[in-house]
């Protein structure tokens, strides 16, 4: 849950993020069996789109709370390992996934669990809560609404150990529900926030 990396966001620096990517599996509402993987890599921090590539998989594994990287991640694997023989040099220094990274009933979600496999540094970005440590659905429901009232507010999600999970983020005035991030792999929180923050800018997620 530390930043291990060379990069910083400071866009005067020289060593400044150059490139950030994400993914997603979104699965068909006809054959659950079919998901459309797709990956976009984004020059950092103008956001131009520097690669992008789709496929769609079957898959066999079955939906199972809690275990949805066994479902997705093989799929991801398969796309940033294209990514990785055809342009090397377009490789993301950070990968934002749709998905929860420690803030998990089991503290390994998708994020986590592809970060390690393809050891980049990784975001959870979901919109999903799992009940984990007394931050139930209902209790980070309510702390949002009291506490994001504009676009570009969070809060950190505290549960009953004080440990800190992830946390809750507004992209913009007219969200209702935010995106609930945490940290994936190799990655502090303070940081994924920002990268996500400075990522989204002014569009509705």
């Amino acid at each position: 849950e530390v930043n291990d990396f060379s990069w910083n966001l400071d866009v005067n620096s020289p060593n400044c993020l150059k490139r950030v990517g994400a993914m997603d599996l979104s699965a068909s509402k006809v054959d659950g069996r079919k998901v459309c993987g797709v990956l976009v890599v984004c020059a950092y921090p103008s956001m131009d789109i520097l690669y992008e590539d789709y496929e769609v998989f079957e898959i066999d594994v079955p939906y199972v709370p809690g275990f949805l990287a066994y479902r997705e991640v093989p799929s991801l694997m398969t796309l940033m390992n294209r990514l990785r023989t055809k342009s090397p040099e377009k490789v993301p220094e950070v990968l934002l996934v749709d998905g929860n990274g420690i803030f998990h009933n089991k503290g390994f979600g998708c994020a986590s669990h592809l970060g390690v496999l393809i050891d980049l540094p990784t975001i959870g970005v979901g919109k999903n809560v799992f009940y984990v440590d007394g931050l139930s659905k209902d209790y980070v429901r309510d702390l949002t609404d009291q506490n994001l009232t504009k676009g570009g507010d969070y809060i950190k999600l505290v549960g009953n150990s004080g440990r800190v999970w992830g946390a809750a983020f507004k992209s913009t005035h007219e969200v209702v529900r935010p995106l609930i991030i945490s940290v994936g792999h190799k990655i502090g929180l303070d940081t994924a926030i920002q990268v996500v923050q400075n990522c989204t800018g002014t569009m509705r997620v």
